[in-house]
């Protein structure tokens, strides 16, 4: 995902789960099931509130009920396997590298759901008919399916924190080097792998059982868990998938590695620098502000799963910020840019992060950073204020069960929750509670030995990461968008408040920055774990929350066991550590600029989140706010117009019209971000796939999310090979070609 600024689930938007559930299981004959739902499933898209008055109702699957048992379904004797474990923590390996790589490029990273789901089933699957019983033989169904996606999800998580806070610390010079601090790095991500996933449990029951939250990205993965095994034709059609994925994948690892050497050709064309060089010289205005079409796979394929509104709110900000704002903050004086090279008058760079006089003569990115982050504040908690009803009922329910342990209370038996999973199935209170109590030890531990953080402070942090909790899991749970970085910025913002004048300024920027990530780490995870989708980081501030949120909504769905999954995450958030550690640390040997301000403007990493959290840690902690009287004007300004658009959402716009209001976490991200490419690609991923559902749904139904994961996977991984080929210094900034790259210097 979210989160604009933290993460987006894979799907376009709540409805278009809704009203596009793909059913792929065709009836072949009135013998195949007896199962109601699969006399419906044709392999069309439908429509489920608006379907044709001739199918009958209750041959639809609803995201608010468990799916019904097909009769003919094989019982699962297993549903914790170690070949599920195994394989999705494999998966999930490769979707953490991934997310490292599209964090630091972009601030966004991107759940394993259904990545996990379709190439688990096409690894299990033969798998399980080739292999005898004693090597990992046997029937592979759905619930297994599940905890193999389970896996996948959690391994994949935790890269956020190597795309906001750490670089941000870095870039301060409040840490050595990334393989200097290896232990540090390793011990700090393993104090947010767990909270989220504990604090999901006690989550569930309100959100997916109670209120029954959509989690569009979950509900995706659950129907195609089911198209994969339920119907006679199951498997050809899990084979369509799995060919749609396998190519997409290919195709964008393969794009990404070879235009290494040839990036002016094949992968950014710079249309502004070529009309400048053949004689339009008012076109490298265009250039100078970074108005380059990118053919990114991978954000194409986010495009297609955001949806619409996200994509061209993220445009659409783009445009606002880097096509009118900054032009008019420069010509009136208000920010200056750099000049590039003298021998191309006019080639200015407007996209850098000059900090020598940040307040006096700032340059349009430092300025333009303060309204973007003061939308993504005031937007987020806007839509916790207008949900405050729904939040406090949560604590009441949450903490009953603690209160009746020291009083008797009468409670009334319409209030209680029905929980259709066995209570062997269930994971027991003494589990997750007990995982939050060594979680804290262990915490507090790390945080005061190796980065000498007050117990108090720590302790604040966790606080913050379960009220935040709340916040991605309703935002999650009804937009597919968690907006985790916002999260994360605002407990800086209180820590910072605390600690100010009490340290040293170096130490309180770092104990600022380990705070932040700490309540971003367990926020994030926990919404994931009720649902399940692509996050998208721009601001990310707790992974753990999102992703477990996310598989608990598919494992209801499904009737799967929640304790197996809960051990299914519990060994892939294992793997996430090591992963996610490992590709920063290859990362930043490959390309240093990640962690130092020197060479921003022209690094292949522009990390836009680590902007935003340097810039909160200096503000609470200088003796002024470093910020210029006019951005500071602008971004209260643009706080005050996200309160009123968020509170007239509520009030006077009818819920399914919520998606012609722009998002405004969308829209604060692309401020932050100092790049137009990827806002580009996602408004044209999005158009493509509106088309395309529009025209071709039953092509859409069948290859649309197969594809746009292929086409991230594929990607992300490509970086990573790129990143190899960096530090073996065979690289394209090496052997490359420099034509279509403005100024004839290698644009890779």
């Amino acid at each position: 995902m979210a989160t604009i600024g933290g993460a987006v689930g894979i799907s376009s938007t709540s409805d278009d789960v809704v009203d596009y559930t793909v059913h792929n299981i065709e009836k072949d004959s009135r013998d195949a099931s007896t199962d109601p739902s699969i006399a419906a499933e044709k392999g069309e898209v439908v429509d489920i509130r608006r379907i044709d008055s001739k199918v009958d109702d209750s041959l639809l699957l609803s995201h608010e009920e468990q799916f019904p048992i097909d009769p003919d379904e094989i019982f699962e004797e297993q549903q914790f396997t170690a070949r599920a474990v195994i394989v999705g923590c494999m998966l999930g390996g490769v979707i953490a590298a991934s997310n490292v790589y599209l964090g630091l490029k972009t601030g966004w990273t991107f759940g394993a759901s259904l990545f996990g789901s379709i190439f688990g089933y096409a690894i299990l699957k033969p798998l399980s008919k080739a292999l005898p019983a004693y090597l990992g033989g046997g029937y592979f169904g759905p619930k297994e399916n599940v905890c193999c996606q389970s896996a996948a999800s959690a391994a994949g998580s935790l890269g956020l924190l190597f795309t906001s806070g750490f670089p941000a610390a870095y870039q301060l010079g409040l840490l050595s080097t990334p393989k200097e601090d290896i232990g540090k790095l390793i011990t700090f991500t393993a104090c947010c792998a767990y909270y989220g996933m504990f604090f999901a449990i006690p989550l569930r029951k309100f959100y997916i059982l109670k209120q029954k939250l959509v989690f569009p990205s979950a509900v995706a993965a659950a129907h195609t868990i089911r198209s994969l095994h339920v119907g006679k034709n199951a498997e050809a059609n899990a084979r369509k998938k799995t060919r749609a994925l396998v190519i997409a994948f290919c195709c964008a690892i393969t794009l990404r590695v070879i235009s290494e050497y040839a990036p002016g050709v094949l992968w950014d064309w710079h249309y502004g620098w070529t009309a400048y060089r053949l004689g339009w010289n008012w076109m490298i205005a265009v250039e100078s502000w970074n108005w380059v079409w990118e053919w990114t796979p991978a954000f194409i394929g986010v495009g297609m799963l955001t949806g619409l509104n996200a994509s061209w709110s993220f445009f659409g900000g783009s445009v606002f910020a880097w096509g009118i704002i900054g032009p008019a903050l420069v010509t009136t004086g208000k920010a200056f840019g750099t000049a590039v090279s003298a021998e191309y008058p006019g080639y200015m760079n407007y996209m850098g992060m000059v900090m020598d006089d940040p307040v006096g003569a700032p340059t349009p990115r430092y300025w333009l950073v303060w309204p973007g982050t003061m939308l993504l504040l005031c937007g987020s908690f806007a839509e916790l204020g207008a949900n405050y009803r729904t939040l406090y009922a949560s604590f009441v329910q949450m903490l009953s069960p603690l209160f009746s342990r020291f009083r008797q209370i009468k409670i009334n038996e319409d209030d209680l929750i029905y929980d259709p999973a066995p209570a062997h199935e269930q994971v027991p209170w003494w589990m997750w509670s007990g995982g939050i109590l060594i979680s804290i030890v262990f915490s507090c531990l790390v945080l005061a030995l190796q980065y000498g953080q007050n117990v108090g402070i720590t302790i604040l942090s966790i606080v913050f990461a379960f009220i935040f909790s709340f916040i991605g899991a309703e935002s999650t749970g009804r937009t597919n968008i968690t907006p985790v970085t916002s999260i994360g910025n605002a407990s800086q913002l209180v820590i910072g408040g605390i600690t100010r004048g009490h340290y040293p300024v170096q130490d309180a920027q770092l104990l600022n920055l380990a705070g932040g990530m700490l309540a971003l780490g367990a926020s994030e995870q926990s919404a994931d774990m009720l649902g399940e989708y692509v996050f998208f980081n721009t601001h990310v501030d707790d992974a753990s929350t999102n992703i477990y949120s996310h598989s608990l909504k598919t494992t209801h769905l499904l009737r799967a066991s929640p304790r197996v999954q809960f051990y299914a995450q519990s060994v892939g958030a294992l793997v996430s550590i090591f992963m996610s550690v490992g590709m920063y640390v290859l990362f930043s040997s490959a390309y240093p600029c990640i962690n130092s301000l020197e060479g921003q403007a022209h690094c292949s990493f522009p990390a836009p989140d680590v902007g935003a959290w340097r810039a909160i840690a200096v503000a609470v902690t200088a003796p002024t706010l470093p910020i210029p009287p006019s951005s500071g004007y602008t971004s209260i300004g643009f706080g005050i117009l996200a309160v009123v658009v968020t509170v007239c959402k509520y009030r006077f716009v009818p819920v399914e019209k919520h998606v012609w209001v722009p998002n405004l976490n969308a829209i604060g991200i692309a401020f932050i971000l100092n790049t137009t490419t990827y806002p580009t690609a996602m408004a044209f991923g999005a158009t493509i796939c509106f088309l395309w559902r529009r025209n071709y749904p039953m092509a859409y139904g069948m290859y649309c999310y197969a594809i746009a994961a292929g086409f991230i996977a594929g990607e992300g991984l490509g970086g990573i090979v790129g990143a190899i080929l960096q530090v073996a210094k065979v690289s394209g900034n090496l052997y490359g070609s420099v034509v279509g790259c403005p100024a004839f210097e290698y644009c890779g």
